[in-house]
């Protein structure tokens, strides 16, 4: 069997060029057959899943990452429609035309709006100027770039496949800094990595490390492993960490190690708490009780937070295509490639609702106060509460 259907590509990097390549189908089954999606079960809801507002600009075709400035969501869409939208209602705030097709979207501050286009441009717009659509500047990248540009202390951090981390101005484009940890491995993942601010430091995914950077100077403030890769060759070797990350309360996050394992770290000590083997393509949920996430085969299997421990396991999703899950209250929330929007029970898995959308989520839920915001692959933004 093979769920090469569902996996990321891998970028193959020799002689400083970046070639994208299909999974290989041995990297996770044989044979050519896909396994059949497990029939979604009738329950009764325990609570109401409804949708509060959405709001449709355009299609997704590739990683992307949803921001939340302040009372605003802001999107976009793969052929440059940049839109923020009302946080309480979904009404449209402001919106700009990049005019350009894009490889990586999208970034900001609730000023300044940062996206990478297909020719590897790295494109900055102020919002507010008269012609929100002209670039406030614009800047090569030297190679391919799927992960968000991340917009925070007026600079502007972008991270390449090849995982260089190069910092700019984001005024002026001046070119601050750059970072690249030596000795990675030449294959890396084509998808969305960890790419984050935590307090004054910069985060990282280099390879299966997380390194911290002091974002005025590039400089490594912690550098730790969360999970040693395995294998003979650079595809078993292949063990980047997905994106986003999952942030906890008292300075720590949870995250996954592709196709390796998941892990809590302390990100004020720059050290892991903990780690567990599972192999999975998709980033992870979690809060201060529980992490979840999904193997390859789509199995949810919670864990807690504080200790590792094993929680639950359910395999009723199993070849669904789960997207990456979140902790809402006491709930998960996942959804599949079919467009169902699946709400379960923290303490034990089991069914609470179900609500069906226009498409499989683009990037994981995110909670924001007491609503669920959700953006499908067709380019719709969704608002959903309990009750």
């Amino acid at each position: 069997m093979s769920l090469t259907s569902r996996l990321p590509s891998l970028t193959w990097r020799a002689g400083g060029l970046a070639l994208l390549a299909a999974v290989a189908a041995g990297l996770v089954g044989c044979g050519s057959s896909k396994p059949s999606p497990a029939s979604l079960e009738r329950f009764t809801p325990a609570v109401k899943l409804q949708i509060d507002w959405s709001h449709r600009i355009d299609g997704i075709d590739g990683p992307m990452s949803m921001v939340v400035v302040g009372d605003q969501v802001i999107s976009a869409s793969s052929d440059g429609e940049v839109q923020a939208l009302a946080l309480a209602d979904g009404r449209p705030q402001w919106k700009l035309d990049t005019r350009t097709d894009l490889s990586a979207l999208v970034g900001s501050d609730g000023k300044h709006v940062a996206v990478v286009s297909q020719d590897n441009d790295l494109l900055v717009f102020d919002r507010t100027q008269a012609d929100p659509g002209k670039p406030l500047w614009r800047e090569r990248q030297p190679g391919r770039v799927l992960t968000a540009p991340l917009v925070a202390g007026e600079r502007v951090f972008v991270e390449g496949v090849d995982r260089s981390v190069r910092a700019y101005d984001a005024q002026d484009g001046r070119w601050l800094w750059q970072y690249q940890r030596p000795g990675g491995e030449p294959l890396s993942l084509g998808t969305s990595v960890v790419l984050a601010a935590y307090r004054d430091t910069l985060l990282t995914a280099q390879g299966s490390r997380l390194v911290g950077l002091d974002p005025s100077k590039g400089t490594v403030r912690f550098d730790v492993n969360v999970g040693s890769p395995r294998g003979t060759n650079e595809v078993e070797r292949l063990a980047d960490l997905v994106g986003p990350m999952a942030r906890l309360p008292d300075d720590k996050a949870c995250l996954r190690v592709f196709q390796l394992s998941v892990a809590c770290v302390d990100l004020l000590r720059g050290s892991v708490l903990w780690s567990r083997p599972q192999s999975g393509p998709q980033a992870v949920g979690a809060d201060g009780q529980w992490l979840v996430g999904a193997d390859g085969a789509d199995r949810l299997t919670a864990w807690r937070t504080d200790s590792g421990d094993f929680a639950w396991r359910t395999d009723r999703f199993t070849y669904r295509g789960l997207s990456a899950p979140a902790m809402w209250r006491d709930k998960v929330v996942v959804g599949d490639r079919d467009g169902y929007l699946h709400l379960l029970q923290a303490a034990d898995g089991s069914n609470a609702a179900r609500i069906e959308l226009d498409g499989a989520l683009a990037t994981a839920p995110r909670v924001v106060g007491d609503k669920l915001i959700v953006v499908t692959r067709k380019g719709t933004v969704y608002a959903l509460s309990v009750h």
